[in-house]
């Protein structure tokens, strides 16, 4: 418990906390237009994939900070002498900061979510499969981070890594989103895309944690 709320507080202080990721989010979603034109019916079909896409590289941001510092200054060499198990480190470490920042995503998602012309009524939809997606990404994210810990230009490497990891996240939820924002059955690729948050977040500690121990030797 000491080392979530350490995770939780360093997330939150370290980097502005979930400013520069919320501020990415918008921004990429702001730029559609752009790209496909104002016209509602365009923005109605590409907002869904364009959200899914902004909300996998906001969460992308924040990973090179995840276990480059602690391996750095020595703190990981010092959790794993104190017989704390790297796999419970890897779990606080990637909580914390999916709290930190994960959460705040899902909660200004239904904005551009509107903004993209997506229904108003289906906002808390939103936010619980963006709160499904962001978990998924930030926890298959954290295996790229631990591969890539002690690397230079690790940021590059952990969107290598992570990205391929990240497709079926965004295939069923850009799917749900679909389907939500047309009347159709939304229930079967949004359980879908919370099956896969939740393998990510059961086998995403053991991948991190074997990758920190080679890192750490």
């Amino acid at each position: 418990m000491s080392v979530f709320t350490r995770e939780l507080k360093l997330a939150w202080s370290g980097g502005g906390g979930a400013a520069l990721p919320v501020g990415f989010f918008f921004a990429a979603g702001s730029l559609t237009p752009f790209a496909v034109g104002n016209d509602i019916s365009n923005l109605q079909i590409a907002g869904p994939g364009v959200m899914w896409i902004a909300l996998a590289l906001s969460s992308l941001l924040p990973m090179e900070r995840l276990f480059q510092a602690d391996l750095e200054d020595g703190t990981l060499d010092a959790y794993a002498g104190s017989g704390v198990g790297m796999e419970g480190i890897a779990l606080a470490k990637t909580l914390a900061h999916w709290i930190a920042t994960g959460i705040p995503l899902a909660i200004v998602a239904p904005m551009l979510w509107i903004m993209l012309q997506g229904p108003p009524a289906t906002s808390p939809f939103v936010i619980a499969a963006s709160l499904m997606g962001s978990a998924a990404f930030f926890f298959f994210g954290s295996i790229g981070a631990a591969l890539t810990a002690g690397m230079r230009r690790g940021g590059l490497l952990i969107a290598l890594v992570t990205l391929p990891l990240y497709v079926p996240t965004m295939i069923f939820g850009a799917a749900a989103l679909y389907a939500a924002a047309s009347g159709g059955d939304w229930a079967q690729p949004a359980m879908l895309t919370a099956a896969v948050a939740l393998f990510g977040i059961a086998t995403s500690p053991f991948a991190a944690a074997m990758a920190l121990r080679t890192a750490i030797d």
